[in-house]
């Protein structure tokens, strides 16, 4: 039986569960009421931090998906993303509007990366 490794791991959820050789982390928000571009770049900040701690990259993504408070923030959040994601690397990605758990949220990206 394979083993499962949480990271993290508060009386909610973790931030990070391994399994099986694929890292599945927790959906990860930024900064609180900073801009669309802020709390992007502070989401995918966490991906990279938990991915390295995991003993993986983005280069190893599988899936992301994206929830935006307000659509009308989608071009700011992918010009954040294209810059990171690296070329030739990008994974199955859906993104939509949703409300988050705090409207102080506009951004929160969940990720499951495959690990070497």
């Amino acid at each position: 039986m394979a083993e499962i490794k949480r990271n993290h791991t508060g009386p909610r959820m973790s931030q990070s569960v391994i399994h099986n050789g694929v890292v599945y982390l927790a959906g990860q928000v930024g900064t609180a009421d900073a801009s669309v571009t802020q709390q992007t770049k502070d989401c995918l900040d966490n991906v990279d931090r938990l991915l390295a701690e995991a003993g993986t990259d983005k280069t190893r993504i599988l899936t992301t998906q994206i929830w935006i408070a307000d659509m009308a923030d989608f071009a700011e959040m992918n010009a954040v993303w294209d810059a990171w994601v690296p070329q030739g690397h990008a994974p199955a990605r859906a993104t939509g509007e949703s409300k988050l758990a705090t409207p102080a949220y506009r951004v929160e990206v969940l990720v499951i990366a495959a690990l070497p």
